[in-house]
């Protein structure tokens, strides 16, 4: 499976055909502290590229979470609605945010792969 990044700090893993998994990186919830809310987006809602389709918040903030590519949410996490420190704990694994159906497979492109995501968010 092919994880892109985000210059907002999100991640989208690729999975089969038009599929997707996205959520926030380690570098997000490192800087955000402890997560103690999310607002995820609605099942069946289309979003743009960089549309806002969520919120964290955190002890010390709140902050968006962006589309990072352009399609249909099919699936919410509901474990990390009802237990938001697996943002914190398991942010590449059982903290995802949401599952989307990819308009377009291509705009992934655009993104960063992890090396040059380690090497951008050294600077953020």
């Amino acid at each position: 499976m092919t994880v892109k990044y985000t210059q907002e700090h999100e991640w989208v893993r690729l999975e089969a055909g038009d599929a997707a998994v996205v959520g926030i990186t380690v570098h997000a919830q490192d800087a955000l502290g402890d997560v103690v809310f999310v607002d995820l987006p609605e099942v069946g809602r289309r979003y743009a590229k960089g549309e806002v389709a969520g919120v964290v918040e955190s002890v010390k903030a709140a902050a968006d979470v962006y589309m990072p590519v352009t399609g249909e949410v099919t699936e919410v996490n509901e474990s990390l609605r009802a237990d938001p420190s697996l943002a914190n704990t398991d942010p590449l694994g059982q903290g995802w945010f949401f599952k989307v159906k990819l308009a377009d497979v291509s705009e992934t492109s655009g993104l960063m792969d992890e090396t040059a995501y380690n090497d951008f968010s050294k600077n953020a």
